[in-house]
């Protein structure tokens, strides 16, 4: 099979285009056929106060806390300028692979299509959010969406869009749960996918600091991922926020090469290096966990948009205008 492999430089380049220059450029080298960044603007940050403190209930934990303030300095100094990103989708260009941005605003939408960007990723939180999945459906030809963190109905939904709209897009399996053991894998679910495209892929947050880091994108692929997403830093894992989830570039090339063996030698190889199948192959239909509740209500509404018009804040569910 041929792999597109997804490199998301995330913010681990810290807020310095120097580091992407190197991150695309090696990337690229290593085999990545789409290189993303993610499109975070501090003043889409939304504010809700439950989350500044976090709640519990005796031993229970109801909501994670993540004080406004520190985020938004956290992300300020993390800011790239449109001149930037504009200059990434022509050094992606030059190396021969795709740019690729994620959308967490309404109201960006307009922007990177101005940037110059032909494929939009959308987060895991957001592929509920139909009213966003439909404006960027009328703005781009490709459309790369997480499912992670979304119930069975809202992927649903959401196929229903664009199918409409008659688009090229592509779901990507993902737990988020950071980083995700491989007892919560659950790589069934890159079968039950299938029904919806052909276009199925992985989104790794597996644990990076070990000699098993490549492990779940492999097994990913043996169980009939097409597309790699992963997060790559070139920096210490210790750097960055994303650091522990996130390989090197070389490392790329690894999953590249096992992509291109047969399913027998695929198998061989996973047991051997001490994978056991039946564990992370978990559940087609499942519940998400309690974690992903938790994380799902903190990320899900964490970037809105303001409405000059109603002069208030818009979240990308919102069936609003700006």
């Amino acid at each position: 099979m041929t792999l597109k492999y997804i490199a998301e430089l995330c913010q681990n380049h810290l807020g310095k285009f120097e580091n992407i220059e190197k991150m695309v450029e090696e990337c690229a080298y290593n085999g990545a056929k789409i290189i993303k960044l993610q499109y975070i603007l501090a003043k889409n940050l939304s504010y809700r106060p439950v989350f500044d403190h976090g709640l519990n209930d005796g031993n229970n934990k109801l909501f994670i806390k993540r004080p406004y303030i520190a985020e938004y300095k956290r992300l300020k100094k993390l800011e790239l300028k449109d001149k930037e990103i504009k200059k990434f989708v022509k050094i992606c260009e030059r190396n021969n692979v795709e740019p690729a941005i994620t959308c967490f605003a309404r109201e960006n939408i307009d922007i990177l299509k101005d940037l110059g960007f032909k494929t939009i990723k959308v987060a895991s939180y957001d592929c509920g959010s139909f009213q966003l999945i439909r404006e960027i459906s009328d703005k781009f030809k490709n459309l790369i969406i997480s499912t992670g963190a979304t119930f069975d109905d809202e992927i649903e939904k959401t196929f229903g869009i664009l199918k409409k709209k008659k688009i090229n897009f592509s779901f990507l399996h993902c737990v988020t749960i950071y980083p995700t053991a491989f007892k919560h894998l659950h790589l069934s679910r890159i079968d039950f996918l299938k029904k919806y495209t052909k276009n199925i892929g992985y989104s790794d947050h597996s644990r990076a600091t070990d000699k098993k880091k490549n492990l779940a994108s492999m097994a990913a692929i043996y169980y009939g991922a097409k597309i790699i997403e992963r997060h790559i830093r070139i920096l210490g894992t210790d750097d960055s926020k994303d650091g522990p989830v996130s390989i090197e570039p070389k490392e790329i090339a690894e999953v590249v090469k096992f992509s291109k063996l047969n399913k027998i030698e695929q198998k061989k190889f996973l047991i051997q290096n001490g994978l056991n199948l039946n564990l992370i192959k978990g559940k087609k239909v499942r519940q998400l966990s309690f974690e992903e509740l938790l994380n799902r209500d903190y990320y899900r509404g964490r970037f809105a948009s303001f409405s000059k018009k109603n002069k208030r804040q818009i979240f990308n569910w919102d069936e609003t205008d700006l």
